[in-house]
């Protein structure tokens, strides 16, 4: 039967097998009578508990990571269901089997914090995986008992993922940002440990971007502050301070996803556009790029920031840059908190240097909504100063756009070992080698320590196996391999052979040193039936 198994177990496993291995012993006994009498139990057991799951007729294509670990099944299991044939016909169980319902303790576990959008619960779900989602960020003892357990965690923009946290996600394989910024989480630790961190760079690049525009609109308009006159019970219409947007000249911080969506917005509503960004980026329509970002201050009338959370963006826009942009400007921040000096926007509002601001983030922000107190700025009680809670892309189409995208990235990885979307990890997109229709395959995903001579001790590890194909990739500290491999097969059958394979493999690369996490993804012949191990994560 299957059942999960400690780090410590697999590991005592690996080196019995090799002893045995070294010794020209069979390591779990010292027949071949024994070892196909056990496989036999092995493989009825499997059967068993798949056939004993919900059905459907259509093929199966799910996948699932489970440590495959041997253990005879007792005469007591065996007389309990109809004898089945050592090698079982993989079109006899497709048609009787939903991987999905998989027992729980064999299940991908997720956690989903912070209201992630039902459409990622719905996908993770609908594919077999326990999902556990909660609509708020979780206190910090209470998230290192939970990711303790989890396979994928999936979080936006409140819950930390520090070093200290990460140290406690035992089987952790992938972390998702359900946002752009991945500031949240420490990339680094995330590296080390062979953690591919997920986000979504474009779903919700044109919700901020109209909320700008509206703003922008806003700001020019004073609307805020006569909409708080009216509700409050006063009637001042007034026209003196109050323009157009047409013909005034933006100034765009960033031109990235957000920015250039904006500089075609805007564009459209006639006005100048203006960008300053570090990289050589190539503009949209007429917008014209800035030699420096001092020179972007001086002539924009709105300034709109739209960069990420670095050491080099922190207090971006200081005392001495509010004080370069002219007279009368109007400043935008639905990027980051900390790339504004908020006492300092305070001073140039005070002063009448500026003629407002709209703030969306903040250095501080509160870990979930609170009532009246629960949230405070220097800036609030200002003229013409717009504050809004961290909204830029709080909109349904951008949330579950997002939520799409960002499962769509876990699936792909712990399906295929595809990184698409990852920010601190190899990029590798490979589609599966289809073997011959009389062979089985499987797929071996490796993450190592970058160093020499890994891969050449992997290949060795490979060389009695026929590759279809092999990728390796690096990023930085990273290694990572995505082999396929054909192996023999007699008919359409989940044979003793391809298990065996499944064990001899991911015990000769556990053997490697720099082997940080490895998973065998196995596909039984013609249809796509996936078995793959748990990984191994070292401590960090």
């Amino acid at each position: 039967m299957l059942t999960i198994v400690s780090k410590d177990q697999r590991m005592e496993d690996v080196k019995k097998e090799k002893s045995c291995r070294l010794e020209g012993n069979s390591p779990r006994g010292k027949s071949n009578n024994s070892d196909t009498a056990e496989g036999a139990n092995i493989v009825q057991g499997f059967a068993k508990q798949l056939l004993a799951l919900p059905g459907r007729k259509d093929a199966v294509h799910k996948s699932h990571q489970l440590v495959m670990k041997e253990a005879p099944l007792k005469q007591s299991q065996v007389s309990s269901s109809p004898r089945l044939p050592t090698a079982i016909p993989l079109n006899g169980i497709k048609q009787k089997l939903k991987l999905t319902s998989i027992d729980s303790s064999n299940q991908i576990r997720i956690l989903l914090l912070e209201n992630v959008h039902q459409a990622a619960v719905s996908a993770l779900s609908a594919d077999g995986f326990a999902v556990e989602h909660h609509k708020s960020a979780l206190p910090v003892e209470e998230l290192k008992n939970k990711i303790a357990d989890v396979h994928v965690i999936g979080i936006r923009s409140k819950t930390q993922l520090t070093r200290d946290v990460l140290q406690h996600a035992k089987k952790l394989l992938a972390i998702g940002c359900f946002c752009i910024g991945t500031n949240q989480v420490d990339l680094e630790a995330a590296e080390e440990m062979g953690i591919p961190v997920f986000n979504s760079p474009f779903s919700n690049s044109r919700s901020v971007a109209e909320l700008v525009i509206a703003e922008i609109i806003s700001l020019s308009r004073q609307v805020c502050d006569r909409s708080t006159e009216c509700h409050l019970g006063e009637w001042k219409k007034v026209s003196a301070g109050c323009n157009e947007i047409r013909g005034k000249t933006l100034g765009i911080i960033g031109y990235g996803h957000i920015g250039s969506q904006l500089s075609v917005l805007a564009e459209a509503l006639g006005m100048n556009v203006i960008f300053y960004d570090t990289d050589a980026v190539m503009p949209h329509g007429l917008a014209t790029g800035c030699g420096s970002l001092a020179d972007l201050l001086s002539e924009a009338h709105f300034v709109s920031l739209h960069v990420p959370e670095t050491d080099e963006t922190k207090n971006l826009i200081g005392k001495a840059e509010l004080e370069a942009m002219r007279p009368g400007a109007y400043l935008i921040n639905a990027s980051r908190g900390t790339v504004v000096d908020i006492p300092a926007l305070r001073d140039a509002l005070i002063s009448g240097h500026l003629a407002g601001a709209a703030v969306d983030v903040y250095p501080q922000e509160p870990a979930s909504n609170t009532g009246k107190g629960g949230f405070y700025t220097p800036l609030q009680g200002l003229r013409n100063v717009i504050l809004t809670p961290h909204i830029g892309g709080s909109t349904e189409e951008a949330q579950r756009a997002i939520g799409s995208e960002v499962s769509s990235s876990f699936l792909k990885y712990l399906h295929h070992g595809t990184t698409t979307n990852a920010t601190n990890f190899p990029i590798v997109d490979v589609r599966i080698a289809r073997a011959d229709e009389n062979k089985d395959y499987v797929r071996i995903l490796n993450v190592h320590r970058n160093v020499p001579g890994v891969l050449r001790e992997i290949n060795q590890l490979l060389s009695k196996y026929n590759v279809l194909r092999q990728v390796t990739e690096t990023y930085r500290s990273l290694g990572y391999v995505i082999a396929d491999l054909e192996l023999s097969s007699e008919g359409n059958e989940f044979n003793q052979s391809t298990r065996e394979v499944l064990k001899e493999i991911r015990g000769d690369i556990l053997t490697i040193p720099e082997n940080i996490i490895t998973r065998v993804v196995h596909s039984g012949v013609g249809e796509g039936l996936h078995i793959a191990n748990e990984p191994v994560i070292p401590s960090v």
